[in-house]
């Protein structure tokens, strides 16, 4: 057995079949039974064309089919594509033609966008449709069974050749600022940068495929873990993937409902909660004071986890006022760069300068101007890289790949983007993507903590900054914010507040309300969106 992701499943499977390992829209699966219908699905594949290398889109909610695909296609050594369900017709363009699909598994309620963009798609050959059976299929030159239809046709033996830790993975990003790109990895590569292979908490590195299930061995039990964002978000795959291969038990809701939420924990006895930031953290915080959530016991509860977004102080501290011993993380990351740090959240000190103050992880830098390592406690602003665990490339974009990925000194790095500081003790303080930082007066502000400052605001549900042009200064800092219900904050109420938390320079000069903020289902900001709303272009 190699660091294949479709090795480690199947051990995992091996060690646990009769375990519970998902539990998706009432559906269950033990880990033989996933394991087995993955065959099934993977021999259907395979007779209609797929093998090692080619690229299998997966566009629909959460759901066991979703887990299922994903095993079935690394079971064939072929690659997934994961696709964003909120795309619209030309991103979706852009995507199928840039990820060059051979087949594609979709939703049902899907059909007609995919039937809008089937132009983009001349190497498809075979479609599989999730909750549609023979006389739902969708029409066309690209044949299509229903998804249960290709489970009875394909067998339940696992009879594949040998992989390797050498096969690709792919997780698409972006789509609020820009295209969306493919970031290609080795299984190897990917399982140690955010797969688990390296223990974030104690920086133990497996040595052996089997130590993973090891690990899970030790713990003495399933701990049960309830990612919210959806699986095409990496968080969620790695959430699906990783702890599977501890024999741990995952729970997924099809889309994000704050009340859903505490009703699955409730009756899954969910002990730990991942979430990205905000715009997940503040609904599921505050719905605690609604019925029926408000009524729950959510004793289970061990553990929150935040990644991928902001994650503001006041939330942090509205979820320990009400769960006073949980263990909550902070965690910074990026679909280039892997897991890059990680930060115990303690009680009465949840404040940040501008994103959260981590230990980094193994191989993760911040490198200056020169692209050498920013000195600890000098002050110095980079850019986080990490070294060792990264990808290949980008797929189909070499200026990106080589804007991204540099060699210094024979050692090569990732440079995604994001800037921070290091601090005497060796930590980093994540201060926000460089891409959306704003240049007022020569002064750098980073969006993230501005942002979190207004959050704290009593009026403020949610808020994203965003720079506009100024004659004088260059940008100015300018708010579209979310009020709360029957709330309307004021720009100057606004600055008031901001004023106690952050330096003046960084407090904004514009305003602007909206109905609800725009964001993408994993709680990222759009700032191309807040932009156009700041400039009165939406």
């Amino acid at each position: 057995m190699e660091f294949n992701l479709a090795d480690l499943f199947e051990h995992a499977a091996d060690t646990w079949p009769d375990r519970e390992y998902l539990v998706a829209n009432g559906e269950r699966r033990t880990f033989s039974e996933l394991d087995a219908r993955a065959n099934r699905l993977a021999h259907h594949l395979a007779a209609h064309g797929i093998g090692p290398g080619d690229h299998v889109g997966i566009y629909g909610l959460n759901s066991v089919e979703w887990v299922e695909t994903l095993w079935a296609v690394f079971k064939l050594r072929a690659v997934w594509i994961n696709i964003n369900y909120r795309y619209v017709e030309d991103e979706l363009a852009y995507l199928f033609s840039n990820a060059q699909l051979k087949a594609l598994v979709h939703d049902a309620e899907f059909t007609d966008r995919v039937d809008g963009v089937v132009d983009h798609l001349p190497d498809l050959q075979h479609r599989v449709v999730i909750g549609a059976d023979g006389g739902d299929l969708p029409p066309g030159p690209v044949p299509a069974i229903g998804f249960e239809q290709a489970m009875a046709d394909g067998s339940p033996e696992r009879d594949f050749p040998p992989r390797s830790g050498d096969d690709l993975y792919i997780l698409y990003t972006g789509g609020t600022t820009g295209m969306p790109k493919g970031v290609v990895w080795r299984h190897e590569d990917v399982l140690f940068a955010l797969g688990g292979g390296i223990d974030v908490l104690t920086g133990e590195r497996a040595q052996r495929p089997e130590d993973l299930a090891e690990r899970g061995k030790r713990m003495g039990g399933p701990l049960t873990f309830l990612p919210v964002a959806p699986l095409m978000h990496g968080a969620t795959q790695w959430a699906v993937m990783g702890q599977g291969f501890l024999g741990n038990r995952i729970v997924l809701m099809a889309k994000f409902d704050p009340h859903e939420v505490w009703r699955l924990v409730e009756a899954e006895k969910v002990n730990s909660l991942m979430i990205t930031g905000d715009a997940m953290g503040r609904p599921l915080v505050e719905a605690l004071d609604e019925p029926p959530s408000s009524t729950r016991d959510l004793s289970s509860l061990i553990s929150l986890s935040s990644t991928a977004a902001v994650f503001s102080p006041s939330v942090k501290d509205q979820f320990l006022e009400r769960f006073p011993n949980l263990v909550m993380t902070d965690a910074i990351g990026s679909s280039e760069g892997g897991a890059n740090g990680i930060v115990i959240v303690e009680k009465g000190r949840t404040a940040m300068q501008g994103g959260p103050t981590v230990r980094p992880v193994e191989g993760t830098v911040v490198l200056d101007d020169d692209l050498r390592p920013v000195e600890p406690g000098s002050g110095v602003v980079g850019r986080v890289a990490r070294t060792g665990d990264i990808p290949l490339r980008y797929f189909n974009d070499p200026v990106k790949t080589a804007e991204t990925f540099v060699e210094v000194d024979g050692t090569r790095y990732v440079i995604p983007g994001d800037m921070a500081t290091v601090e005497a003790d060796g930590s980093i303080t994540l201060l926000g993507r460089g891409s959306q930082s704003i240049n007022s007066g020569g002064e750098k502000i980073y969006p993230e903590e501005v942002e979190a400052a207004i959050k704290s605001h009593p009026a403020v549900y949610d808020a994203v900054v965003v720079g506009v042009p100024d004659e004088r200064w260059g940008q100015r800092v300018a708010a579209v914010v979310q009020p709360r219900p029957g709330m309307t904050p004021t720009l100057e109420s606004v600055q008031e507040h901001c004023r106690k938390r952050i330096a003046g320079y960084k407090v904004p000069r514009e305003l602007h309300l909206v109905e609800v903020l725009q964001r993408s289902p994993s709680g990222k900001a759009d700032y191309p969106w807040a932009t156009k709303v700041a400039l009165g272009q939406a």
